[in-house]
């Protein structure tokens, strides 16, 4: 823009970003729900990788392109980005609400896909609505608040499972437990009302009519979204590059602790397996142990504003990817329900971190006209280490891990670690806002 953003307030900042609680709250369900709603339907534990393959894919093939649509979108009503916003909630509903109907494990997945690419659609465009609104000055609590909705929304989600289990009996021929059905409908719910409320309550900065005749001016075409991506890798900031080393590691491991957290507190807690009638009561103390690491994600999401601009991003993220490791390294050896809460706090701010954090290290490097693109391709950096776990981890959980859930989650332990070696490569530089990353060569 060739104006000053106009500032906002806080609750303005609050009420754009409402609609990343719906978003959220489906993603926790795909977190803690999905994969016990596959072991219901009779999967084996080295399938649960495979089966997960939705998400990754969907989002390499979703969300860059729709960002470089989103990037050359401009209606007078509907705007840039919240055309995207409404479409993936829609799906996203219908999706949540049809799951629990699955009868069979390939009807599961196949929603998933569906699921999966009506959130990145949805999702996508909401990184870049903050790079669009948002001065450099405000862009982190806009990324953080982000954060603060995911974890209220994933929260939620963990823990509507034991909500409903307590009040709800009974199973589906299939095998799926009616209480399912609850926290899945609730979700279909939450999507689209929040979405609903973000679009309601935040316009669109429109472009200036020298972005607008650009606009105009840009070929149209299928393949033109294509060419523009792959022209974008090909100028990508260097920042980002050192960025997609840190994402490999970071989540490959966040991949292997949610498929396996279930399994492992089956195993840790309740000496039992996914066959056991006990291992419904691992997947909601799962739910309650990935609920409360998400109350510590909102909670400390806004303290994460202050110490980023104040020291630094990338020490900021350095230190909570410390912390998250070290919880993964102790969480499979604990035996006591209760003590599995302690070394999540610590996982709980790191998840803040990872949600935001990143981005504030990135956005200065990206050209404004290219916000969608390059926060699609951020997210390609972060599928495409997802797409590698579900393709190898099932050959290395049962070659090297013993085909134990405990080793996986310690597995994850020391990726995160490896993470947090590899954000030490990204040299950051002081403005007089806040700590934002240089553009050294990579």
């Amino acid at each position: 823009m060739s104006f000053r953003k106009p500032s906002l307030s806080f609750w303005q900042i609050i009420n754009m970003n409402v609609g990343f609680f719906g978003i959220q709250y489906s993603f926790g369900l795909q977190q803690t729900a999905i994969n016990p709603l596959y072991s219901f339907l009779h999967a084996k534990p080295e399938d649960l990788p495979i089966l997960n393959l939705a998400g990754p894919m969907t989002g390499l093939l979703i969300q860059p392109v729709i960002g470089a649509l989103s990037d050359r979108t401009w209606h007078p009503r509907w705007g840039r980005r919240k055309p995207f916003f409404l479409i993936g909630a829609i799906f996203c509903s219908l999706c949540l609400f049809a799951f629990p109907f699955s009868r069979t494990l390939w009807m599961a997945a196949g929603l998933l896909w569906i699921l999966d690419a009506a959130n990145n659609t949805a999702m996508e465009p909401y990184r870049a609505f903050i790079a669009d609104k948002l001065d450099e000055k405000q862009q982190p609590m806009g990324f953080l608040t982000q954060s603060f909705f995911t974890g209220l929304g994933i929260t939620l989600a963990n823990l509507s499972l034991g909500f409903f289990q307590e009040r709800i009996s009974g199973v589906s021929p299939s095998g799926i437990p009616h209480w399912v059905y609850g926290s899945f409908f609730v979700g279909g719910i939450c999507s689209i009302a929040s979405v609903l409320w973000s679009i309601l309550k935040t316009p669109e900065i429109p472009p200036t009519a020298e972005e607008l005749k650009a606009l105009k001016e840009r070929k149209g075409g299928f393949f033109e979204p294509l060419k523009e991506i792959i022209l974008a890798i090909r100028e990508m900031p260097p920042v980002m590059w050192k960025l997609a080393l840190v994402y490999l590691f970071q989540w490959y491991a966040m991949f292997c602790y949610w498929q396996f957290v279930s399994l492992s507190i089956a195993k840790s807690i309740f000496n039992t397996d996914s066959e056991s009638p006990l291992y419904q009561k691992a997947v909601v103390l799962a739910g309650q142990v990935n609920g409360f690491y998400n109350i510590v994600t909102f909670l400390s999401a806004f303290g994460l504003v202050w110490l980023a601009n104040k020291f630094s991003a990338k020490l900021v993220h350095v230190l909570c990817l410390c912390l998250a490791a070290v919880a993964l390294l102790v969480f499979p050896h604990i035996t006591d329900k209760n003590l599995l809460f302690p070394p999540m706090v610590g996982f709980g701010i790191a998840w803040a971190s990872m949600m935001g954090v990143p981005y504030i290290m990135v956005v200065s490097s990206i050209p404004k006209e290219r916000y969608g693109v390059y926060m699609g391709i951020i997210n390609m950096m972060i599928v495409i280490p997802m797409i590698f776990q579900t393709l190898s981890f099932g050959w290395v959980y049962k070659t090297f891990l013993n085909s134990n859930p405990s080793n996986a989650i310690s597995f994850s332990g020391v990726l995160l670690l490896l993470a947090a070696l590899s954000t030490l490569r990204i040299k950051a530089i002081r403005n007089n806002e806040s700590i934002l990353p240089s553009g050294g060569a990579h």
